[in-house]
């Protein structure tokens, strides 16, 4: 769990991934369409990816993936994202964050 937690705070946007992840895919497509450049932690590419996986469920990602930390923070799975940036709070926590300056 801790390294999750010191991973998730390196960057201002930290997102944990499986490369096969279609909603993986498509959270990372929405930070990339805001201008944000995000640290991807594939962990299904990782030494530690079965670690990784049983920690984020800890931390209440079910499915493990797409896990997302903004300024060192987890802010949950897809749903919660997606949520935020419907609501417009997404842009705010990023700029926040240092992950966007418009």
């Amino acid at each position: 769990m801790e390294h999750i937690e010191k991973l998730g705070s390196e960057k201002p946007v930290v997102i944990f991934s499986k490369s096969s992840c279609c909603m993986c895919h498509a959270i990372k497509r929405l930070f990339y369409e805001q201008g944000v450049s995000p640290t991807i932690h594939e962990i299904d590419e990782d030494m530690r990816g079965k670690e990784m996986d049983r920690a984020l469920l800890r931390l209440g990602c079910n499915p493990s993936v797409p896990a997302v930390f903004i300024g060192g923070k987890f802010v949950g799975s897809a749903n919660a994202v997606m949520t935020l940036h419907v609501n417009g709070a997404l842009k705010t926590m990023l700029k926040d964050a240092g992950a966007l300056w418009l």
